[in-house]
């Protein structure tokens, strides 16, 4: 899903707790998105909301395609998938991309990583949060995480480029925020709990 968060605007995934993306043009107020059918796109909006570690999300108004999310970091070597739309000059187009990428580790990076590829390296600005899904036993897709840029380390053997993802140690606050707007609010007529507190 492509965002409109000005600029060239950025990526995003819809997920079954709501739509998450990396804020990079607009960190509250309403948005634009746009969700690709079977017979084209849907213009929605939304109003953005923060979840902390630079992650940010909104609802759409109707249902929307989505992706369930996979809670636990793969080791490395796992092949993953990313995918995305890459923006167009007609304002409604979007054409979409994926490649394969594998999962890194190094010592001096805590989260998860990807090894660094042309493809990887080919992600323009208006790409920022492209979707990290990695394959089930079934054959769908699971969000795995957003891609949300690049990390160069010197060491004795040289410089060793990684992409980084925000993945499952910071996509717990989406599933979080969304069990807290689905919380009833506490009655204002209890005596223990005073009107605007």
């Amino acid at each position: 899903m492509r965002l409109d968060t000005g600029g060239p605007g950025e990526l995003g995934v819809s997920t079954d707790y709501g739509v998450v993306f990396l804020g990079r043009g607009r960190k509250s107020g309403p948005v634009e998105f746009t969700s690709w059918f079977g017979d084209g796109p849907s213009f929605e909006t939304g109003i953005v909301e923060p979840l902390g570690d630079g992650l940010f999300t909104t609802r759409a108004e109707i249902e929307i395609p989505r992706v369930p999310i996979h809670w636990s970091e793969p080791r490395a070597g796992t092949r993953v998938l990313v995918r995305g739309r890459r923006p167009s000059g007609s304002g409604t187009g979007a054409a979409p991309f994926a490649f394969e990428a594998e999962v890194a580790s190094d010592p001096r990076i805590e989260g998860l990583v990807l090894r660094s590829s042309g493809s990887l390296r080919a992600l323009g600005e208006g790409e920022a949060g492209a979707g990290v899904y990695l394959e089930q036993e079934d054959g769908g897709l699971a969000l795995l995480g957003l891609v949300t840029g690049r990390v160069v380390l010197s060491g004795p053997t040289g410089e060793r480029e990684y992409f980084t993802v925000a993945g499952p140690r910071e996509l717990w606050r989406l599933a979080s925020h969304a069990r807290d707007l689905d919380r009833p609010r506490w009655p204002a007529a209890r005596e223990d709990v005073l009107p605007g507190s």
